[in-house]
Protein backbone atom coordinates (compact mmCIF):
# COMPACT_ATOMS: atom_id res chain seq x y z
CA UNK A 1 0.00 0.00 0.00
CA UNK A 2 1.02 3.54 -0.72
CA UNK A 3 2.32 5.82 1.76
CA UNK A 4 1.17 8.75 -0.34
CA UNK A 5 -2.19 10.89 -0.24
CA UNK A 6 -2.97 12.51 -3.44
CA UNK A 7 -5.50 15.36 -3.25
CA UNK A 8 -9.11 15.00 -4.00
CA UNK A 9 -9.65 18.90 -5.18
CA UNK A 10 -7.22 21.56 -5.37
CA UNK A 11 -8.25 24.89 -3.36
CA UNK A 12 -10.16 27.54 -5.29
CA UNK A 13 -11.01 24.82 -8.14
CA UNK A 14 -14.26 24.19 -10.01
CA UNK A 15 -15.61 20.62 -8.95
CA UNK A 16 -18.44 18.84 -10.75
CA UNK A 17 -21.48 17.52 -8.32
CA UNK A 18 -24.54 16.12 -8.56
CA UNK A 19 -28.04 17.20 -7.55
CA UNK A 20 -30.11 15.67 -5.20
CA UNK A 21 -32.64 18.66 -5.68
CA UNK A 22 -32.96 21.48 -8.35
CA UNK A 23 -30.51 23.86 -8.07
CA UNK A 24 -30.59 27.53 -9.02
CA UNK A 25 -27.39 29.76 -10.96
CA UNK A 26 -25.90 32.32 -8.47
CA UNK A 27 -26.93 30.58 -5.24
CA UNK A 28 -25.60 28.81 -2.56
CA UNK A 29 -25.16 24.78 -2.31
CA UNK A 30 -24.18 22.01 0.27
CA UNK A 31 -23.28 18.32 0.47
CA UNK A 32 -26.59 16.39 1.06
CA UNK A 33 -25.42 13.00 0.88
CA UNK A 34 -22.54 10.64 0.35
CA UNK A 35 -21.24 10.71 -3.51
CA UNK A 36 -23.05 9.74 -6.05
CA UNK A 37 -23.13 6.23 -7.04
CA UNK A 38 -24.07 6.97 -10.84
CA UNK A 39 -21.22 9.91 -11.34
CA UNK A 40 -18.99 9.36 -8.63
CA UNK A 41 -18.76 13.14 -7.44
CA UNK A 42 -20.06 14.73 -4.46
CA UNK A 43 -23.95 15.07 -3.98
CA UNK A 44 -25.23 18.80 -3.17
CA UNK A 45 -28.91 20.55 -3.14
CA UNK A 46 -29.68 24.42 -1.63
CA UNK A 47 -27.70 25.18 1.24
CA UNK A 48 -29.78 25.31 4.51
CA UNK A 49 -30.06 29.05 6.07
CA UNK A 50 -27.29 29.70 8.37
CA UNK A 51 -25.62 26.88 7.42
CA UNK A 52 -22.09 25.72 5.78
CA UNK A 53 -22.05 25.68 2.06
CA UNK A 54 -19.91 23.58 -0.30
CA UNK A 55 -20.14 26.56 -2.87
CA UNK A 56 -22.04 28.63 -5.76
CA UNK A 57 -23.92 26.94 -8.91
CA UNK A 58 -22.65 28.21 -11.75
CA UNK A 59 -26.05 27.67 -13.54
CA UNK A 60 -29.42 26.43 -13.12
CA UNK A 61 -29.45 22.24 -12.92
CA UNK A 62 -32.07 20.07 -12.15
CA UNK A 63 -32.17 17.21 -9.65
CA UNK A 64 -30.33 14.64 -10.68
CA UNK A 65 -27.66 16.21 -12.85
CA UNK A 66 -24.35 17.46 -12.80
CA UNK A 67 -23.73 21.17 -12.05
CA UNK A 68 -20.18 23.11 -11.66
CA UNK A 69 -19.84 24.55 -8.12
CA UNK A 70 -17.09 27.56 -8.12
CA UNK A 71 -15.66 27.65 -4.73
CA UNK A 72 -12.69 27.94 -2.78
CA UNK A 73 -11.37 30.66 -0.55
CA UNK A 74 -10.68 34.00 -1.51
CA UNK A 75 -12.97 33.33 -5.15
CA UNK A 76 -15.12 36.08 -5.89
CA UNK A 77 -18.25 34.80 -7.76
CA UNK A 78 -21.54 36.32 -8.19
CA UNK A 79 -24.59 35.19 -5.45
CA UNK A 80 -28.22 36.57 -5.67
CA UNK A 81 -29.31 38.03 -2.46
CA UNK A 82 -32.31 38.13 -0.41
CA UNK A 83 -31.76 41.06 1.42
CA UNK A 84 -29.75 44.35 0.80
CA UNK A 85 -26.06 43.96 1.18
CA UNK A 86 -23.34 46.73 1.39
CA UNK A 87 -19.99 46.05 0.32
CA UNK A 88 -17.71 44.62 3.21
CA UNK A 89 -20.54 42.73 5.06
CA UNK A 90 -19.91 39.34 6.07
CA UNK A 91 -23.12 36.83 4.94
CA UNK A 92 -24.96 34.06 5.34
CA UNK A 93 -26.95 31.64 3.79
CA UNK A 94 -30.60 32.59 3.30
CA UNK A 95 -33.74 30.82 2.06
CA UNK A 96 -33.41 29.45 -1.38
CA UNK A 97 -29.46 29.70 -1.47
CA UNK A 98 -29.47 33.14 -1.25
CA UNK A 99 -26.65 35.71 0.43
CA UNK A 100 -27.76 38.00 3.56
CA UNK A 101 -26.36 39.98 5.98
CA UNK A 102 -24.62 38.01 8.56
CA UNK A 103 -26.60 37.39 11.67
CA UNK A 104 -26.51 34.26 13.99
CA UNK A 105 -25.41 31.77 11.37
CA UNK A 106 -22.05 30.77 9.59
CA UNK A 107 -19.96 33.69 7.76
CA UNK A 108 -19.59 32.33 3.91
CA UNK A 109 -18.03 34.83 2.96
CA UNK A 110 -18.17 39.19 2.38
CA UNK A 111 -19.60 41.29 -0.25
CA UNK A 112 -17.22 43.17 -2.74
CA UNK A 113 -20.04 45.29 -3.92
CA UNK A 114 -23.33 46.04 -2.84
CA UNK A 115 -26.35 44.99 -3.94
CA UNK A 116 -30.28 45.76 -3.26
CA UNK A 117 -32.48 42.55 -2.35
CA UNK A 118 -32.93 40.09 -5.22
CA UNK A 119 -30.12 41.55 -7.14
CA UNK A 120 -26.78 39.45 -7.13
CA UNK A 121 -23.71 40.81 -5.10
CA UNK A 122 -19.99 39.82 -5.89
CA UNK A 123 -19.14 37.43 -3.46
CA UNK A 124 -15.52 37.14 -1.95
CA UNK A 125 -16.06 33.19 -0.56
CA UNK A 126 -14.43 32.43 3.02
CA UNK A 127 -13.91 28.37 1.54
Amino acid sequence: MADDNPGVYEPGQNITATTSAAVTSRTFVAVTGNRSSTHGTITVGPATAAGRIAGVAARDTASGRQVTLHRGGGRVTFVTTSAAVTAGQEVEVGTGGTAVPKASGVAVGYALTAAASGADAEISLYY
